[in-house]
């Protein structure tokens, strides 16, 4: 017998769950000897009310391990959350979603009745639809991470996560040690040549390639900060980096974010701002400052803005 795992995915796209898979063969042994899965919808036929919906509570199997994934978003994903947390020794947030809120936390930017009328409501094909309110889970009054709601154990960010760090958890987990985990930037991670401060003073954006040498080392290219494109990798978490370098930036693609901030209760917006400063850029030019927190929106980070109206009043 295994270690019992329960694995629920909330307000998410399954990317996680990929993730999960695509730790390869290494994960045959793992799931066959080690792990003994007892809940996962996503693999799984387990009804939340009894398999013939005999249940009147929402119920999943005690387990040592939890690991979910996806934000909170509505009644129903908290009452799952509250559930694995009640059943579970251990829980794991996994991905960025269920961290820090993700990409479905940029709601929390928006006032969330007109978002939800933008939705359900067109001017040209359903005009005066009413949001729907019947059998469906009502939501919330934005999206949370999973730690705002119920207490975590382990954080594991990424979108989607690193196979090999999931793969690192779930090992160290059996083995009963601390997992060996990034604790760095993403800048303290990648290889490219950086100068000191960079030859402009306005971000540059993302429409024209960095300057590189097609099939040279990725050592050989210039930071893409000092090159004046917005790359978040200062004020971001480590984690992606495959193969010596940072997944976005061994794709000559500025990093954007995706695993948080690097500090744990930092604010990618406020950070990153900083980091242009002393890089001798102008922050205003970024055009839209508060695109910079689309991965980590939760936590009370990301609001929606008072209307010119509003303030007045």
């Amino acid at each position: 017998m295994g270690v019992t795992t329960a694995l629920e995915g909330l307000g998410s796209c399954s990317g996680c769950e990929i993730a999960i898979l695509n730790i390869g063969e290494a994960l045959i042994p793992i799931i066959t000897e080690a792990l003994e899965i007892v809940h996962a919808p996503v693999l799984m036929d387990h009804k939340y009310f009894g398999q013939c919906g005999e249940g009147v509570t929402l119920t999943i199997p005690e387990a040592t391990v939890g690991i979910v994934t996806g934000g909170v978003s509505n009644h129903e994903h908290l009452e799952v959350l509250e559930e694995m947390r009640k059943k579970c020794t251990v829980l794991i947030a996994l991905g960025t979603c269920a961290t820090h809120g993700g990409i479905p936390a940029l709601m929390n930017g928006q006032n969330r009745q007109e978002s939800w009328e933008g939705i359900y409501q067109t001017v040209t094909t359903d005009p005066g639809a009413k949001i729907p309110h019947i059998e469906v889970p009502e939501p919330l009054d934005r999206v949370y991470a999973c730690d705002e709601k119920v207490k975590i154990d382990m954080q594991l960010p990424g979108c989607p996560p690193n196979p090999e760090l999931i793969a690192e958890v779930l090992v160290s987990l059996l083995e009963g040690r601390p997992p060996v985990l990034p604790g760095k930037s993403v800048c303290d991670t990648c290889p490219t040549e950086r100068k000191g401060k960079g030859d402009v003073n306005k971000v540059k954006r993302f429409l024209t390639n960095a300057k590189f040498t097609p099939g040279a080392p990725i050592d050989e290219m210039r930071c893409l900060l000092e090159q004046g494109y917005l790359c978040m990798g200062p004020v971001t978490a480590a984690g992606c980096s495959k193969r010596g370098a940072p997944s976005c930036i061994s794709a000559r693609v500025p990093c954007r974010g995706c695993f948080g901030p690097v500090r744990k209760d930092g604010n990618q917006l406020l950070d990153m701002m900083n980091a242009l400063a002393s890089n001798g850029i102008d922050y205003k030019s970024v055009v839209d400052r508060r695109s910079l927190l689309r991965f980590s929106g939760a936590h009370g980070q990301l609001r929606p803005v008072k209307k010119q109206a509003d303030k007045e009043d």
